[in-house]
């Protein structure tokens, strides 16, 4: 028992491992604190705790049902509950700090905060609810992690574009993108599965693709801006 839930508990948190590894390596050229990275992701776990409350106060009052019902869980219940606290954890912790002075800086907190939650939340389905079901830590790695982090870089490219635009007016449409962008895709992806609606499921893949694909450009765009950034640099010096 103790072997199987040791290996429940390995397969819970692999892909947030694989995932924020990778984002810190994509971050080659101005690499940020260690410790604030660590503080972001415990973070983004500890907000699990506000988050569930919401939430479930959230359920107790809904009085919808059918396809109204699967709207409101998916995006008012789960979609603007997990991004408003994430990006909070973003906000409060690196955003106003001395080391977030690129723009893909954004990106790599809002991966880590999205992957502290995403843990937790893996935790608690594959070692605890669906304990059962081999089934559930296979989906959740190909899936609901990896859309976890497609929704922190969705939130720390427009926290970057609003933190680094000297224009105000495009500066705070990008802030409050930040939050609904995210809510968007997050809403969307959880009603496609939620709403019981066979057609609406044939779109579940290639929403995920176009989403990873949509934020795969973001990122290498930040990843192209660091790395001049650093040239420019270097011949200043």
């Amino acid at each position: 028992m103790i072997f199987l839930d040791t290996r429940r508990f390995i397969i819970a948190i692999t892909p947030a491992i694989i995932i924020i590894s990778a984002i810190y390596l994509s971050d080659r050229h101005d690499r940020e604190p260690l410790k604030l990275l660590m503080l972001t992701y415990i973070f983004g776990a500890l907000a699990v705790i506000p988050i569930l409350i919401v939430e479930e106060f959230l359920l107790s009052i809904n009085i919808f049902s059918g396809t109204l019902d699967a709207l409101y869980t998916a995006f008012i219940v789960a979609g603007f509950t997990e991004e408003f606290f994430k990006r909070l954890v973003v906000l409060k912790i690196p955003y106003k700090t001395k080391y977030f002075n690129e723009k893909l800086d954004g990106i790599v907190y809002g991966v880590f905060s999205a992957m502290g939650f995403a843990t937790v939340e893996n935790i608690v389905y594959v070692v605890y609810r669906y304990a059962n079901n081999p089934h559930v830590g296979l989906y959740r790695g190909i899936f609901s992690v990896p859309a976890h982090a497609i929704f922190g870089v969705t939130m720390g490219y427009y926290l970057s574009l609003a933190k680094f635009d000297t224009v105000e007016r495009r500066s705070n449409k990008n802030f409050w993108r930040s939050l609904y962008m995210p809510i968007l895709l997050h809403g969307t992806f959880n009603f496609i599965l939620m709403a019981n609606i066979p057609q609406l499921s044939l779109l579940f893949i290639p929403y995920v693709i176009y989403i990873w694909w949509i934020n795969q450009k973001k990122l290498s765009k930040f990843i192209y801006d660091s790395k001049n950034r650093v040239i420019d640099i270097d011949r200043e010096e």
